[in-house]
């Protein structure tokens, strides 16, 4: 049964008191998984090498494709629980636990080896030269090929705690994790492996520590078994193919707007890299410095689903708005802070990855560019997390093929034609704008038919 306490946090404890219940140690947590995404690079950018930089930078669209994996298995599978438990059917919501736990190992096996296998091409197609392919194969091995199952379960594990409102656990787990990378970086880079080698040590570091973050979140809901919703038992039974169905048709949609998202990402380098290294560098630096107020949305959002997506299921649209409503408010006062923190410390912040003149002139200018479009960025997933929560995983769908495929991709192969470099910087905020100005359109026919619903 789902416990008391948790049952009240969906249903009757006030939405600020709810959101900052599940928020809180989501984005605490969503801060973390920036900060040692960022080690990474700080650790890499002590060598004053850009070219380690710039290929470990190269496998960042790699590595958020077992995310977009994790996504399929750990947002499909984690709000379709949440809105069977707001139905009161809770043995389907086990079912469903089991199912897409065993559908994220699957699926990471088969990318791991699809990754090994199709090494060169894929690294090729990524834009790596012949100075950063060494590197951008270092890492790619450690934290893809050896890395992807502990990774994508880790991430679909977070998202199933979440479901069923154990936010504390999920965000320790990702915080454990963060702090573990934190400390191996350096232990792994300069004290255990040879010079050269960092870029490979970095990513055998971030591999140990999703391997305990994975191993902790496994022994968490081991420990659940028998007492609440989440299971790793096969002997549950399968699902009933509608929920099988449910699964799929939010989850692949959310796994698809990463891997658009991903997309992006490659046409990006592949247009940086045709303007040397020391920017392909410096583009590197700026997408992962940018990630501060994203990764915060991103925790609110996360905070935001399960409430969102139980009371659609149980009827309590207003709550549900209420939650939707507040998030959205928050979420924008952030993304306007940080667009004044960026301009002010731009410099700064490049120079806390490294300490070359040149890259940190460049970065800084892209960074003061690039963070115009926080709010409109966090808009945009706001409202595809929303979709997703209550199911509709169509309108999920349009929405990041909308963002991504119809503005976001044309216009930097548009802007890179016509402003060069700098155009690669300022599409997002292009791009963005216009994707806002749809998904309101999508957003307001759904709002009126709750409205439609309730009378």
């Amino acid at each position: 049964m789902l416990e008391k306490n948790n049952k009240e946090i969906f249903e009757s404890v006030p939405i600020p008191k709810a959101l900052a219940t599940l928020a809180v140690p989501t984005i605490i947590g969503q801060l973390v998984v920036l900060i040692y995404s960022l080690a990474d690079t700080f650790y890499i950018g002590r060598t004053n090498n850009p070219l380690m930089v710039a290929g470990a930078s190269l496998i960042l669209p790699v590595y958020n494709i077992c995310i977009s994996i994790a996504g399929l298995a750990g947002v499909g599978g984690g709000t379709l629980i949440s809105r069977l438990l707001g139905a009161g059917k809770e043995g389907q919501a086990r079912k469903v636990s089991a199912f897409s736990v065993y559908l994220s190992v699957v699926l990471s096996l088969a990318f791991s080896a699809g990754t090994a296998f199709f090494m060169r091409p894929l690294l090729a197609l990524l834009g790596a030269s012949g100075d950063t392919y060494t590197y951008a194969r270092q890492y790619a091995f450690c934290v893809i090929v050896l890395g992807a199952l502990p990774t994508v379960m880790s991430v679909a594990l977070s998202n199933l705690l979440r479901s069923v409102s154990c936010a504390k656990q999920a965000g320790f787990g990702v915080s454990m994790g963060g702090v573990i990378n934190i400390f191996l970086d350096p232990l792994f880079m300069f004290v255990l492996f040879p010079a050269g080698m960092e870029t490979a040590a970095a990513g055998i570091a971030t591999m140990c520590s999703n391997i305990i973050v994975c191993v902790y979140y496994l022994a968490v809901i081991w420990r659940m078994r028998g007492g609440k919703i989440l299971s790793l038992s096969p002997w549950e039974g399968i699902p009933e193919k509608k929920e099988i169905r449910s699964i799929f048709s939010v989850g692949i949609p959310a796994a698809l707007a990463t891997l658009l998202f991903d997309l992006a990402y490659v046409v990006i380098d592949k247009l940086a890299a045709g303007y040397g290294d020391i920017p392909l560098a410096a583009v590197g630096i700026v997408l992962k410095a940018e990630r501060l107020p994203l990764n915060v949305g991103i925790g609110l959002c996360q905070g935001m689903m399960p409430i969102a997506a139980y009371n659609y299921s149980s009827g309590n649209h207003q709550r549900m708005k209420q939650a939707v409503s507040l998030s959205r408010a928050v979420g924008l006062v952030i993304g306007a802070a940080s667009i004044i923190m960026y301009e002010i410390f731009a410099e700064h912040i490049l120079r806390f990855f490294i300490n070359d003149p040149q890259t940190v002139v460049i970065g800084a200018n892209f960074l003061r560019i690039r963070c115009l479009a926080t709010p409109f960025m966090f808009m945009c997933f706001h409202l595809v997390n929303l979709f997703q929560a209550v199911g509709k995983g169509r309108q999920a769908l349009f929405l990041a093929v909308v963002r991504w495929a119809v503005f976001n991709i044309p216009i930097l192969f548009l802007f890179n034609g016509i402003f060069a470099m700098y155009g690669i910087v300022c599409t997002q905020i292009v791009a963005d704008i216009c994707t806002v100005a749809v998904s309101f359109s999508v957003y307001g026919r759904f709002a009126r038919s709750l409205v439609r619903v309730q009378a």
